[in-house]
């Protein structure tokens, strides 16, 4: 299959992930909203205890005074671990930035630099580093070419990807069956990622590990999250959570992440 191929067969299978129009009209918030709080309490836990292979990575390959670019940064959980003399923090969530500045004053970080927008369409006004971070972004990304294309050339030594096995928002598909009737995709997964990252030309390599922590702290929590993915009233929690018992689903599993790593062609 050639790059085209792979790069269209990937668009069409995000798209596939779609919410229906007619389930969307009805939500009552966005289901796209991320809660800064969550993705806050995951850096603070991985600032306490770095580790894993996305860490490992990234931390071989930055020299002493050297600098990161994080995109897609959230409140910092792949970056500030780091504590790099300077960093680069790209993302379109004006709260998450902010978040991640704060935290990054009280961890040590060097100078940082926030970059509010998308990628790659804020790239020409983002400055190089040497190694690139992006965790937790592709699986919303449907021209992932471009995409990576300028990870590659706004790192000087290595691009670092950390991403779900499979679409980071599969563990609902049961309750889409429960409350909607809808059979949720299987596609595309992480091995269509590193698949058009090596026919892109970069000698991508991968590690499949087990995240060190739990998405939610309580079953409250989980059904408060659902209900806004599945365009749900959030009066709805309690019968969300009685289903997920019903269904097996609760306590969730370890979620499995892949780390995806190549040597800049700069």
């Amino acid at each position: 299959m050639s790059l085209d191929e792979r790069a269209a067969r990937w668009r069409a299978d995000l798209e596939s992930w779609a919410i229906p129009e007619e389930i969307l009209a009805k939500a009552p918030a966005s289901p796209w909203t991320h809660r800064v709080a969550r993705f806050a309490r995951r850096t603070d836990a991985v600032l306490a205890a770095p580790q894993g292979p996305t860490y490992e990575r990234a931390r071989e390959a930055l020299p002493d005074e050297g600098s990161v670019l994080d995109v897609g940064a959230g409140a910092g959980a792949a970056s500030l671990p780091l504590r790099p003399a300077a960093l680069v923090a790209v993302d379109e969530n004006r709260a998450m930035l902010e978040a991640l500045a704060a935290r990054g004053r009280e961890s040590g970080c060097g100078t940082i630099r926030l970059v509010e927008g998308r990628w790659p369409d804020v790239a020409d006004r983002t400055p190089v580093a040497d190694v690139a971070v992006c965790a937790h972004v592709v699986f919303n990304v449907p021209d992932l070419v471009p995409f990576l294309a300028a990870l590659d050339a706004h790192a000087r030594r290595r691009v670092v990807l950390e991403l779900p096995l499979v679409h980071p928002t599969t563990w609902l598909n049961p309750l889409w069956g429960r409350f909607h009737g809808l059979t949720r995709p299987d596609r595309p997964t992480s091995e269509d990622v590193l698949a058009i990252a090596r026919e892109m030309g970069f000698a991508a390599q991968s590690e499949a590990h087990t995240a060190p922590d739990a998405p939610f702290e309580s079953i409250e929590e989980m059904a408060s999250s659902a209900c806004l993915r599945l365009c749900l009233d959030p009066a709805r929690g309690p019968e969300v959570a009685r289903a997920a018992e019903e269904l097996g689903m609760w306590p969730l599993p370890p979620r499995q992440f892949v780390t995806i790593w190549w040597d800049s062609s700069k």
